[in-house]
């Protein structure tokens, strides 16, 4: 007589939730809407990635500024001095920082995304939340990193406009932060394909740091674009960026004209890279905990 009653109770309970979680079905998914409900969680591994880098470091944040005015000063003695690379007649220290900070930012972004899975494993086999949100984080606190050594890249401007004439900064500065966006979104979808990669391929994770200092060389970060030979120049601009790095410096030191049909080709890679890097990101996460 008693399990009747117990019955009765246990089919009057519902439970309501809050968030049903489900397989993802379709290939392509990227949530907008998700994402902004965890935006504090977003802004949590921001501040993760920012503090992590220099947690018990004697200098801290310093390195932002000592890191590209370091590499700078061995630019200028090795390939100014020493091999004599041109420089489109601006001071050695203010062209290749300009290709530095920017080339840092990818490149920094790249390696930093291209181990997301591994790095955040205990986390994703735990909690749930968009893990896109792992690699968007990267990008936004490399970005605070790109801030500070573009302020320095502004004081020099500042103090060598004094010693040289530079020309004035028109409209096109309008285009810096599509630039930034641009690189941003190229260094996102290629370290999220990598990301993925590396569930399976561990060795693209000792690669992918080589790699990158490598393609430094085929991008116009130590040499300016137009004194690249004409049968090789195709094929510089065919990383895109190359486009980005060329586009900035015209836009502060007036060494050109900007070349927009280079900056279309980048953005098409932009969007290509990152549309295959959230078709193999959401893939990778449905069973990536079974092959980590």
């Amino acid at each position: 007589m008693n399990q009747y009653p117990q019955k009765i109770m246990s089919e009057s309970k519902t439970e309501t939730w809050s968030l049903v979680v489900t397989p993802k079905s379709r290939l392509f998914n990227f949530n907008i809407q998700e994402i902004w409900r965890y935006r504090d969680l977003l802004f949590l591994f921001l501040r993760r990635d920012f503090v992590t880098v220099y947690k018990q470091t004697i200098l801290g944040p310093l390195w932002f500024i000592i890191q590209p005015v370091l590499t700078t000063l061995i630019f200028t003695v090795i390939f100014g001095n020493v091999a004599r690379l041109p420089t489109n007649g601006l001071p050695p220290i203010l062209f290749y920082l300009s290709g530095i900070i920017v080339w840092n930012y990818f490149a920094d972004c790249v390696v930093s995304t291209s181990d997301a899975f591994k790095k955040n494993e205990n986390i994703f086999g735990k909690v749930y939340f968009p893990r896109v949100i792992v690699p968007l984080s990267t990008v936004l606190s490399n970005l605070v990193k790109f801030g500070v050594q573009f302020l320095l890249f502004l004081g020099f401007l500042f103090y060598y406009s004094f010693q040289i004439k530079l020309p004035p900064l028109g409209y096109d500065l309008l285009m810096l932060p599509f630039l930034v966006l641009i690189a941003a979104g190229l260094s996102l979808g290629f370290g999220m394909i990598i990301s993925s990669l590396t569930t399976k391929y561990r060795d693209l994770s000792f690669l992918i740091s080589f790699g990158i200092q490598l393609a430094m060389y085929a991008t116009p970060v130590i040499y300016p674009l137009s004194s690249a030979p004409e049968k090789y120049r195709i094929f510089i601009l065919a990383n895109p960026m190359s486009a980005l790095i060329d586009s900035f410096r015209t836009i502060f030191f007036r060494t050109g004209e900007l070349n927009y049909l280079a900056l279309i080709y980048s953005v098409v890679c932009a969007i290509v890279l990152l549309f295959i890097g959230l078709l193999v990101f959401n893939r990778t996460e449905k069973t990536f905990m079974d092959t980590i």
